[in-house]
């Protein structure tokens, strides 16, 4: 078969524009596999607080209270995403010292649509850590909630996000002291559960509990709401472990199965927990589990395999519930929606626990746990400890001084009476429901 000239230079045009795509890929750094599989996880992060996180809480409170919780874990995403653009990126991302990021990236300047963070987009990157640092003080508001104020609530998340979530970030994950001491916290065990689970606590502390509380019973008004919650929590966190590679790679992948084996294994464990402390099991209860189990992985998702992670979930299973009833029923501290035992106590465990199970075979860390030796494995637990307790400390510090300035400034608690109507009709003037 003979080919026109004409068309012969066309062919051979068509060839090479096609080739194009590939050599351009070739010479860039930017992957356009990670980028889609950060995107796609940013998504499921941000899906976790809204709505996972809210249905969660919400239907753990009383019927009166549940748009007070809806509202504040919304009104915490609105706020947060615009701090986190006008300057807590820059605090926690930003280049500045070992312990602040600076002001280089204020209002995000220099993070344009071609600045990369590794082969991925800067713009993705920031947008990925932004859902983190909407969740955390999203997660405190279950220790006061039915009880705070809503200016309170507001004024304390800003100065909370900016003073300690910032910080904290950047020691960790910034380039800070943490991470250059080889701190291994993979998805924010230290990050986001410790810091948020120790606010939790000083928060309950320095609130005091509720009207009624621990003689009047107050039960879920809605453990369906919960349970859909729980789900939407467990496959958003996919997103925040796996993610967290910030890959589609093997590293994202044994995230993935780790977090997910971790919260059945939570989930079992409190349930079976449960039904011999009590005589029967419970919704609430194997909900819980698995948030427990999911908490507590989340700083050694990267670092452990199945086996690692089975235990990790086990373990958080008994111990969370362990510290669940003992805070409300030996110290009578009411942490409204359990932050404490759960994240607080998970975090902490988790992260202590990444220095035992890490293992060498996952890529992104050599390991310093059964798989190096007893020696290895003291001298990252000893790392893991200082990270830990440098965290827990500083938290509660901040935390207790930023609740005493907004009590000052606008008063933390709502009035007897106004907790007693509850705090959809006294704070927001609607109802969740129509009686």
């Amino acid at each position: 078969m003979i080919i026109p000239k004409y068309q012969g230079r066309s062919l051979l045009l068509i060839m090479l524009l096609l080739a194009l795509p590939s050599l351009t890929f070739a010479q860039g750094t930017l992957s356009a596999g990670n980028t889609a599989w950060v995107l796609t996880a940013t998504a499921l992060v941000l899906f976790m607080t809204i709505p996972g996180l809210s249905f969660f809480y919400g239907g753990i409170v009383r019927s009166k209270n549940v748009l007070s919780v809806l509202m504040q874990c919304f009104a915490i995403t609105c706020m947060v995403s615009i701090l986190w653009i006008m300057y807590a990126y820059s605090f926690a991302f930003g280049e500045g010292n070992n312990f602040f990021g600076g002001f280089s990236k204020v209002f995000m300047a220099g993070v344009a649509e071609d600045s990369l963070a590794g082969d991925i987009p800067e713009t993705v990157f920031a947008m990925f850590q932004l859902t983190f640092a909407i969740i955390t003080p999203a997660l405190i508001v279950g220790a006061f909630a039915e009880r705070m104020k809503f200016s309170a609530m507001l004024l304390f998340s800003a100065i909370w996000l900016t003073l300690v979530y910032a910080p904290v970030t950047h020691w960790v994950w910034g380039g800070g002291w943490l991470q250059q001491m080889g701190l291994l916290d993979f998805a924010g065990g230290t990050v986001v559960h410790v810091t948020a689970g120790i606010a939790a606590l000083v928060a309950a502390i320095v609130m005091g509990k509720r009207h009624g509380f621990p003689q009047t019973a107050m039960p879920p008004h809605n453990l369906t709401m919960t349970v859909a919650g729980a789900g939407m929590l467990w496959v958003g966190w996919f997103g925040f472990n796996a993610g967290s590679a910030l890959a589609a790679n093997g590293d994202a992948g044994m995230a993935m199965l780790v977090t997910h084996v971790s919260a059945a294994a939570g989930s079992m464990a409190w349930m079976v927990a449960e039904w011999v402390r009590y005589g029967k099991p419970s919704v609430l209860g194997i909900v819980t589990g698995m948030v427990a189990g999911l908490g507590t992985i989340t700083p050694a998702s990267g670092f452990v395999g199945p086996a690692g992670a089975l235990i990790i979930g086990l373990t958080a299973g008994v111990v969370c519930f362990t510290a669940t009833n003992f805070l409300k029923r030996v110290l009578k501290i009411d942490d409204s929606l359990d932050v404490f035992p759960v994240h607080g106590v998970g975090g902490i465990l988790g992260t202590l626990l990444a220095g035992i199970f890490a293992s060498t075979g996952l890529g992104i860390f050599s390991g310093q746990g059964f798989a190096d030796g007893v020696s290895s494995m003291g001298q990252q637990l000893g790392i893991q400890f200082i990270g830990v307790i440098s965290v827990l400390v500083y938290t509660a510090i901040i935390t207790f001084i930023i609740l005493k300035v907004v009590d000052i400034v606008v008063g933390l608690r709502v009035s007897k009476e106004e907790e007693i109507e509850g705090l959809d009709i006294a704070l927001h003037e609607e109802r969740g429901y129509i009686i």
